[in-house]
Parts: structure tokens; sequence; C-alpha cells
């Protein structure tokens, strides 16, 4: 008997495999429409559902919509509650896997046909071109799975007359309970429901378990999927821990309801259907209580999340509470994470600069040196960590230009720590209004609507700053030469001259970095502009 299991553990390991490239060649060949697909036509937890149901049938991978989800809402690009619409949608797509097994691989018999796929699929991987590789990883995916499913037929074949429904538990309240938990533990070992259902559907195929045993099984498979979900939240950020929340309350919920579902949807079954159409059957039962699971929750999607919310709450410093490992394993979801991150960061330093000056702030605004000090650090950090390939242009344009912020960033802590060259400011009168005219330019930080508008100020203020630092320094040189002004007055004034002209271009060229990662036209073609920085 062991011998004959050897074919089916086969089977299962090639339908992984083939689940694996096949979602990896997917997912290359989707790239950065994957994320704008789920950006664009999620506007509602309604929209999200069927965005979410028909990317993951299309990419047969809920782990991928689920990670983008959550790197929308950690960048700001969706709200909770339409990301949740997202994950419920997902859980429908994951059983277009079920469908395309019943319908195809024991339908018709593939696996020998699929062979030389396979090998086609395998030099197009071979290829070296992103698009082509894709494919060809899509196609050897494809194939291998009809394979798997083949062997996992051929090894389950044995047992037919051998194993009958009578050796499981029977199709009773508890023998139910027990083939739930059953189904829970093959998700748990093999981390794929897809492939407990193959599996559940070549049982049934076999006639080791009947149609009410089978659909216990599938039931107790899809709630074993939120272990895969939890081990997916380890490690990560607050948007992470809260979808894995949200997924299990949600599978569980489903779960209890498919349960009492099962009885009445299998007597129709027995009465309509017959027995013939058992492997559809199956599938159909699991499309059916996913999508009114699916129907039920959506109306209280707002409430749920709120739920969620209040069972998981915010951790980690604010500024950066975006940057979720997690996505990670994205870098176009990650880069946009990135970036959320960073354009808080300039509001908080901006922010931090305001109050240097002595510009009224609102209450909670200035988050104190330390903090932000913290922050960039964090930033850059998470920036070392996204992981890009050679064809990335537009991320590692990004990337580049978020290093070069996060650069100026650092120069501008150093110059709001200067406190000598700050409280010269308002001795001064001319020094004071100059004070006055960075500190309105900075406006435009806070509540930007218009920011090329934004950019072209502060670029006009950095150039008369530098033409006041010139004409000052000779005015306040020739005050120290008659004696009009002490002279360490004169080097104070000097000083604080230099410090606004260096902070009000680090402030241009932060300014001029963000409009260029978000695509804004700049007044400024080129690099650095020639000031003296130092």
């Amino acid at each position: 008997m062991f011998w004959n299991l050897l074919p089916a553990f086969g089977g299962i390991g090639l339908f992984l495999v083939g689940m694996l490239l096949m979602t990896d060649g997917l997912k290359a060949l989707a790239g950065a429409r994957l994320r704008d697909i789920l950006s664009r036509f999620t506007k509602t937890p309604f929209t999200g559902a069927v965005t979410g149901a028909v990317t993951t049938a299309a990419i047969q991978s809920s782990s991928a919509t689920t990670v983008a989800a959550v790197g929308f809402v950690a960048s700001g690009l969706l709200t909770f509650p339409q990301a949740l619409g997202i994950i419920f949608g997902a859980n429908i797509g994951t059983t277009m896997t079920g469908w395309l097994v019943a319908l195809l691989g024991f339908k018709l018999d593939l696996g020998q046909v699929m062979l030389p796929v396979v090998f086609v699929g395998a030099l197009l991987a071979l290829s070296g071109r992103k698009t082509v590789s894709g494919l060809g990883l899509a196609l050897a995916g494809f194939s291998l799975i009809f394979i798997g499913i083949e062997q996992l037929k051929s090894g389950l074949d044995a047992f037919r007359g051998v194993v009958t429904p009578a050796d499981f538990p029977p199709d009773t309240l508890l023998g139910r309970l027990k083939l739930v938990l059953i189904g829970v533990l093959i998700t748990m070992v093999t981390q794929s429901s897809s492939a407990g259902v193959a599996t559940a559907l070549a049982a049934l195929s076999a006639g080791a378990v009947n149609f009410p045993q089978a659909a216990a099984l599938v039931i107790g498979m899809d709630v074993g999927t939120t272990f895969t979900a939890v081990l997916a939240t380890f490690g990560g950020g607050t948007m992470a821990r809260r979808t894995g929340f949200a997924h299990v309350i949600y599978n569980v919920m489903t779960g209890l309801m498919a349960f009492f579902l099962l009885g009445p949807f299998t007597s129709v079954f027995v009465s309509g259907a017959g027995a013939g159409n058992s492997l559809t059957a199956l599938v159909a039962f699991h499309s059916f209580f996913n999508a009114i699971g699916v129907a039920l929750i959506l109306p209280f999607a707002k409430p749920f999340a709120k739920f969620v919310e209040a069972l998981v709450p915010d951790r980690g410093a604010e500024l950066t509470r975006s940057l979720d490992p997690l996505v990670l394993g994205m870098p176009e979801i990650a880069v946009d994470a990135a970036n959320a991150a960073v354009e808080r960061i300039v509001r908080a330093e901006v922010a931090h600069l305001r109050s240097c000056l002595g510009a009224s702030q609102p209450r909670g605004t200035d988050y104190g040196r330390d903090n932000i000090e913290t922050a960039v650090s964090e930033a850059r950090s998470y920036l070392d960590k996204i992981e890009l390939s050679s064809r990335s242009d537009a991320e590692l344009s990004s990337i580049k230009g978020m290093y070069h912020i996060l650069d100026h960033l650092d120069r501008l802590l150093y110059r709001c720590s200067q406190d000598d060259r700050i409280s010269e400011l308002p001795k001064d009168p001319r020094l004071k209004r100059l004070a006055s005219v960075l500190i309105t330019a900075t406006d435009g930080y806070l509540k930007i609507d218009d920011p090329e508008k934004c950019e072209n100020t502060l670029n006009r203020v950095r150039r008369f700053l530098r033409r006041q630092r010139k004409l000052r320094r000779d005015l306040l040189i020739s005050d120290a030469a008659t004696d009009s002004l002490p002279d360490e007055v004169v080097w104070s004034r000097l000083d604080a001259l230099r410090w606004l002209h260096r902070v009000s271009y680090h402030l241009w060229r932060i300014r001029w970095h963000l409009n260029a990662l978000e695509g804004v036209p700049s007044g400024h073609k080129g690099g650095e502009a020639n000031d003296e920085v130092a």
C-alpha cells in the first residue's frame, strides 16, 4: 500500500510545483499592471471584491493580491475597507483553480499531452527576456498541474474499492467536524488550498469518499488557508497583521456558514444533479459558499474594518508605519510604500524647521529631531532591502529620487540643529525679513494644492537668498572693516545668511525630487544647481 501512495504524493508535489511556476510566470507577465488594475478599479469594497476575484483568478495567487492590498493601504492609495473587498474577492478567485482541475484535469487525460508543453515552456523560460520567460514559466507550471493530477489519479485509483467512505468519519455532525479538521490539517501541511481541493477531487473520483465527506474536507481546506495568512503576517507591520486577522475571522465565519449549508446543498445535489456530476458539484459548492460569504460581509465592510482595527491597534513610529516588510517581495508595491513614508517624513521635517524658526504650528505636527532622524534612517534601510530586476527602470528611478530626498533631509536636519545661527536671525531686521520669506515659502509643503507652483516658488526663493547672501556679505564685511559692527556679530550674521541660503536650497531640491517622483513637470531641468552648500 505504501508503494501505491508514492505516485499520489508525487502528483501532489508536481501540482504544487506547477502552481508555484504558473503563479510566478503570471505575476511576471502582469508586472506593474497588477498594481494599476487593483488601484484603478477599487473604489468601494464591492468593486474591490470583483477586482480581487478576477485578478486572483487570472494570476492564480491570492497571496500576491493580498500583499498588493496591504501595500496600497500602507501607502495611502486605498482605505482598509476597500482593501478588505480585495481580500474577500481573492477567496472567490482561488476557487477557479478547482474548476480548472475538475473540468480539464479529471474530464480529460491531459498528462501525456502536456509533457511536450513543459519542454516548450522550459525553453521559453531560459530565453532571458522578461515577458517570454514569464510566459514560459506559466506554460510549464500549467502543464505540470495536469501531469501532477494524472499522477494523483493513478495513485489513488489503486485504492479504488480498497478505501471506501466507510473508512472515513461517517456523515454525521461529529463526523463532518472531524473531516473539516482533517481538511484544515491537509492545507496546513501543503500550504495550498488548491492542492487540497485537487486531492479531495481525486479521492471523490476514486470513490474513496462520498460527496458530503469531500465537501466537509473542502470546508476545512478553505479555513486552513488562514494558517498561511497568519504565517505571512509574522514580521509584518500593522496592515499585514490586520489583514491576517481579517482573513482568519472571515474564513472561520464563512466556514461555519458553509458547514450548515452542506446538508441542504447535498440534498439538492443528490436529488437533482446525480452522482455523475459529483466533481463539478464539489467545486460549485466551494465557489458557492465563498460567494455567499462575500455577499453577506460586503455591506458590513466598514464596521468589520473598525472591529479589526480595534483588535490590532497601530504600532511602530507613525512616520514610517507604511514601511511594511510584507510587501518587500513585490518591488512595485514596496516602492509605493517607501514613497508614502518619505513624503510624511518631508512634511514632518518642514514642520520641525518652521518650529525652529518660530512659525506657528498645528499641535502634533512637529515630531522632534530624534524621531525624524530615526525615520530617515528606517526609510533608507527599507530602500536598501528592495530588490529590483535589471529591467525595473521606473522603480529604480524612484528609489534614486528617494535616496536624494533622504540625503537632503539629513543635511536639512543638521541645519535645524545649528541653534547659534538660527538665534541670530531675529536680531537683525534684514535677516528677520529674509527668514519670514523662507517661512512663507514653506507653507506650500504643509498644504500643497499645486506642487509645480510650490517648486517654482522655492526655486525663486533659493535664487533670491543666494543674491542676498552675496549682497549682504559685502555689506557686513564693510561694517566689520569700518568697525560699525563688532567682528563676532558680523561673522555670526554671515553664518546666518549662509544658513538661510543652504536651507532654501535643500527645500527646493527636496520638492524638485518629490515632483519628479509624482511625474510633475518642473521649470528647472537637469541636476543640481551650482549653489555652494558645503
